[in-house]
């Protein structure tokens, strides 16, 4: 799973970046090295503008509220001409009034349109690729609502050897380069309905990030990571019209493994109460103790550059995968 990870980059960086066209960011947040589940983020996605004609929301009228990132309206995408087309066979095809990539902000913990309670969301933080298109909870998202989530780095936690009381020791994860990871997630809107269409909390966002197999390396600290998309794949990810199973799954496909290198960190971060720059900064892992030391599969004390040696086509293990 992914639980905890970092974002600092400010909101002008990221406008930049992802090439936002729309930003939908009312108040930027704060620089955040230790996001944890039910905190607001930020998330790229496509949607239609206000006005449009052609987003509603599921009970067909359109939300008049807002995320914490601005107003909008929801998506209907059953109503657009060729929703159900692969990106490829749309290729060339003249762009939609209204239709742009915009910045906002969101909730971390998917909370599914049917849910009678928001608090189911504090435990959709993931969604595992294997079964994000058919699982109920996130296939409806999956097939309309894809957003990315930009991360600085995450961070997981490995217990070394059989010793079920030793300490886990946190590890952060973050491209060379100094690139964001552009995170695979789900958003959806929530309607509460204990205020009128018109009031500004009658809406909330939600999102969720993908999760998939580590590669080798990674898999040593955990057998989990998040999923990330491509840049030149970031505009079919996000397009709204795109429903078709086989294509989104497709896109989902890892890639640049190379890239990734693996830290050990202070295990302030254990802590959801600290944050700052110095949570993600080099520090020597805790001692494993006696009954640990030197077996096999236990990740390295130093930081590495991660190589998935998987076979090639295994979900999560590519070669070229960026985690």
């Amino acid at each position: 799973m992914c639980g905890r990870y970092a974002s600092a980059r400010q909101r002008i960086e990221l406008l930049e970046e992802f090439e936002i066209e729309r930003d939908r960011v009312s108040e930027p947040l704060e620089p955040d090295y230790n996001v944890a589940p039910t905190k607001s983020v930020y998330a790229v996605l496509t949607r239609r503008a206000r006005g449009t004609g052609e987003q509603q929301g599921e009970n067909g009228h359109a939300p008049g509220g807002h995320a914490p990132g601005g107003h909008d309206n929801e998506q209907s995408a059953d109503s657009r001409a060729g929703a159900s087309q692969p990106a490829a066979a749309r290729a060339g095809a003249e762009p939609v009034p209204g239709e742009a990539r915009e910045l906002r902000v969101v909730r971390w913990g998917l909370v599914p349109f049917w849910a009678k309670d928001p608090s189911i969301g504090n435990r959709m933080i993931n969604a595992r690729a294997e079964t994000v298109s058919v699982k109920p909870s996130f296939r409806r998202a999956f097939a309309r609502r894809r957003c990315l989530l930009p991360a600085d780095g995450y961070y997981e936690w490995y217990r070394p050897g059989d010793d079920a009381k030793a300490a886990k020791q946190p590890y952060y994860m973050y491209r060379a380069d100094g690139a964001s990871l552009a995170m695979a997630g789900l958003y959806e809107l929530w309607r509460n309905k204990e205020f009128p269409d018109d009031h500004p909390d009658a809406w909330l966002w939600t999102s969720t990030i993908i999760t998939t197999n580590s590669p080798d390396e990674i898999g040593r600290i955990h057998d989990r990571m998040p999923m990330v998309i491509r840049p030149e794949l970031w505009a079919d990810w996000l397009d709204p019209g795109n429903s078709d199973t086989a294509d989104l799954l497709g896109l989902m496909a890892p890639a640049v493994s190379s890239g990734l290198i693996a830290r050990p960190v202070s295990t302030e971060v254990n802590s959801v109460r600290n944050n700052g720059p110095r949570l993600i900064e080099p520090a020597e892992p805790e001692p494993a103790g006696p009954d640990s030391a030197g077996q096999p599969g236990e990740p390295p004390a130093r930081s590495l550059r991660l190589r998935s040696g998987a076979p090639p086509g295994v979900p999560g293990s590519d070669p070229d995968t960026l985690f």
